[in-house]
């Protein structure tokens, strides 16, 4: 084994799993913040292994702990009952003498959506889509113990959901500045227009489980082309106690949740509320604030190539702007 390898040995036995049972251990690719290997035991069972990167590592604050909230976010799905996510075998923690924070889970069978062979034709991907959807409306009915992150990294949790999310936006709008990353507005005028709209998050009252990262990456597909069906929704890692409507950011990603009927009739049809009032489509847009905002700042403390970065400005700022002016004008 590699020193990486030596790593990997040590936690797999701190969760009780010898590295002398493990008969296949594979680094995987995709992964943006933790690094991600797939171990295939003795005895055929197939396990992912996440590891942090070391403390001393840049990366913007809410991510730190956020392991741990992927630990929260499959043991709270599992709750929903019959959503398709990894099961937790041991989530390691710091401290000790032990190797440090890492997550050992169960694989879910298939393939990333976006990394799909062949793309699913229109029907399949409606189906698929509104199978999306009711999963989603399921995991929505799981509710937390109060809002925010579950590592309390931005903030402690809190009672009320809007001191929770504008804390959570407020530190993104902080380290945009300490990370010296480029907005395509103002950090202050956004943090206006944001307090200025932030009244409607005080409809929100149940802290429901929200992924916040399901884009296609995330969700996977198995079995053969016209007949996939959702095998796993994965990497919960960037969860928090929120607003089930914050999940319809990155469903949509670069466009708008309304464009696709098959994923809101099928959270329709999982019990999720699909009537979208004014204080609905501002908490839609907040949520699309705060989504893009990462993807504009996360750049800087990873170091990401000027390539990559001037293609995150010409595609998510202009998205950035068109949610900022859906919340309306700034306060003074």
């Amino acid at each position: 084994m590699s020193m990486s390898g030596e790593t990997v040995r040590r936690m797999l036995e701190a969760a009780g799993a010898p590295a002398g049972r493990v008969v296949r251990c594979v680094p995987l690719s995709g992964g943006t913040y933790n690094s991600v290997h797939r171990i295939t035991a003795a005895d055929g069972q197939d396990l992912v292994l996440k590891i942090p990167p070391p403390a001393t590592a840049p990366c913007l604050r809410y991510e730190r702990g956020i392991l741990h909230g992927e630990a929260v976010f499959y043991r709270a799905a599992a709750r929903a009952g019959g959503v398709p996510v990894p099961e937790v075998v041991y989530e390691g923690h710091d401290g000790g003498t032990g190797p440090g924070p890492f997550l050992l889970m169960s694989a879910r069978p298939g393939i990333p959506w976006d990394a799909a062979s062949e793309s699913p034709g229109d029907g399949e991907r409606s189906r698929l889509r509104g199978e999306l959807g009711r999963l989603v409306a399921r995991l929505h009915t799981v509710s937390g113990p109060a809002f925010g992150y579950p590592s309390e990294s931005v903030a402690p949790l809190s009672p009320a959901w809007r001191p929770a999310f504008t804390a959570m936006l407020d530190t993104v709008l902080d380290e945009a500045g300490r990370h010296g990353a480029w907005l395509p507005r103002p950090a202050d005028l956004i943090r206006r227009r944001v307090r200025a709209a932030s009244p409607a998050l005080e409809e929100v009252t149940v802290p429901a489980l929200v992924h916040f990262d399901l884009w296609q990456g995330n969700v996977l597909l198995e079995g053969a082309p016209g007949a996939r069906t959702i095998g796993g929704i994965i990497d919960g890692e960037r969860m928090f106690w929120g607003d089930p409507l914050a999940d319809f950011a990155s469903p949509a990603l670069l466009g708008d949740i309304k464009d696709d009927p098959a994923f809101l009739a099928g959270y329709a049809s999982g019990g999720g509320r699909t009537a979208f009032d004014a204080a609905a489509r501002t908490r839609m847009a907040l949520y699309r604030c705060y989504l893009y905002l990462i993807m504009l700042v996360e750049v800087e403390p990873r170091r990401c190539s000027a390539g990559h970065r001037a293609w995150v400005r010409r595609r998510v700022a202009p998205h950035l702007e068109a949610a900022l002016d859906a919340l309306g004008p700034a306060s003074p």
